[in-house]
């Protein structure tokens, strides 16, 4: 591989597409900057960076690492062997390619990856997503020239505090809203009609599916349409529900036409959810889910209930609350208006472009 280009970048991103999309936004301005960048994606090809990350335009990495199963597993004893391995490949790939510059997104191949481009010298910058910081970013803090966080709370779980700044959760250029009739159409829905979005994370998630099978006859009911990503864990048990009204896929590729076409997204409390819908602001329904680190979805969620910018459903609730919320919100044009307003108060968009021109900086700084 050629050495003579000054902007060579790697990103360890992946896993699921919280962790994936903000790395993407902020390769993308990168390359808006700087056309002649040179960018590489580490990942799992089994996972959702090998089709994403092509699509976007970046050469991926594949590097045989997978996370660590927090209940017993079998699969856990090849833990050891597929990190030393996989750091191996990284080391390999850093030393012909030489990047300036490593940004580690949060996901378990961040690990080998950013431990890799630090021994030949690159500088790194963390990206940290959510308000509890997973295990990779805090093992991999000490390595870190800078650690770009989303909440004011993450900072107090790190410990070296002079290297972190609250940026925000970078979102893709290309995320924006297109007109609400070209994007009812291209689902083949009637743009007069409200259009909810259920979204569950790329994998999906079980409760939301399960609620809105309980309340499907509601959206004929009540002549609602739907977009409902299902996961692709969940999909095989839920798409006898996709009809002419109810259009029901695994997984959304164009998110954009998804956002624009829908009056209320009803959706988990991720970080990078609660990004996308907060730069486009769409009004929305926060389920938080219960089976994360320190509860952070939860507090995600409450951040913006407290400030009605979002209405907030826990998980144990959904089944008897979802449905009587629903009717309320998607039958009252002022309320729907007013959480829209609000919840745009709470973007960050310069985030991925502080964030590319750091980056930027850093490899601009390496002789």
């Amino acid at each position: 591989m050629k050495n003579s280009n000054p902007y060579r970048f790697v990103f360890a991103a992946g896993g699921t597409g919280g962790h994936l999309y903000p790395a993407i936004a902020v390769a993308q301005y990168i390359k808006k900057l700087h056309p002649e960048s040179e960018i590489v994606f580490f990942g799992n090809k089994d996972k959702i960076e090998s089709r994403v990350v092509p699509q976007y335009g970046f050469e991926f990495k594949n590097i045989w690492i997978s996370g660590f199963y927090r209940k017993f597993d079998l699969r856990n004893l090849l833990f050891p062997v597929k990190l030393i391995a996989s750091a191996f490949q990284s080391l390999f790939f850093m030393m012909r390619f030489k990047p300036r510059v490593a940004v580690g997104c949060g996901a378990y191949v961040s690990g080998p990856v950013v431990w890799a481009a630090s021994v030949i010298g690159s500088k790194i910058i963390l990206l940290e997503q959510n308000s509890y910081p997973g295990i990779a970013n805090r093992l991999l803090e000490r390595k870190a020239n800078e650690i770009h966080v989303a909440f004011e709370e993450s900072k107090k779980y790190f410990r070296f505090k002079d290297k972190i700044y609250v940026t925000g959760n970078p979102v893709r250029i290309d995320l924006s809203l297109i007109d609400k009739n070209e994007a009812a159409k291209k689902f083949g829905l009637d743009p007069a009609k409200k259009t909810v979005l259920i979204l569950g994370g790329s994998l999906g998630a079980r409760s939301l599916n399960e609620s809105a099978a309980r309340i499907v006859d509601l959206f004929e009911k009540e002549d609602l349409q739907l977009i409902w990503q299902t996961g692709k864990l969940y999909y095989d048990a839920y798409k006898k529900y996709d009809t002419e009204k109810n259009k029901t896929m695994p997984f959304i590729e164009d998110m954009r036409a998804a956002y624009s076409a829908s009056d209320l997204v009803i959706a988990r409390a991720g970080a990078t959810t609660i990004a996308e819908i907060s730069a486009l602001g769409k009004a929305a329904v926060l389920v938080p889910s219960p089976n994360v680190a320190a509860n952070h979805q939860y507090f995600n969620a409450l951040a913006l209930a407290e400030s009605n910018a979002a209405v907030l459903i826990e998980d144990k609730n959904l089944s008897s609350e979802l449905k009587n919320k629903l009717i309320e919100l998607i039958n009252d044009d002022e309320k729907l208006k007013k959480l829209s307003d609000a919840i745009k108060t709470f973007s960050k968009p310069e985030a991925a472009s502080v964030i590319a021109q750091k980056a930027i900086g850093m490899a601009e700084q390496i002789n």
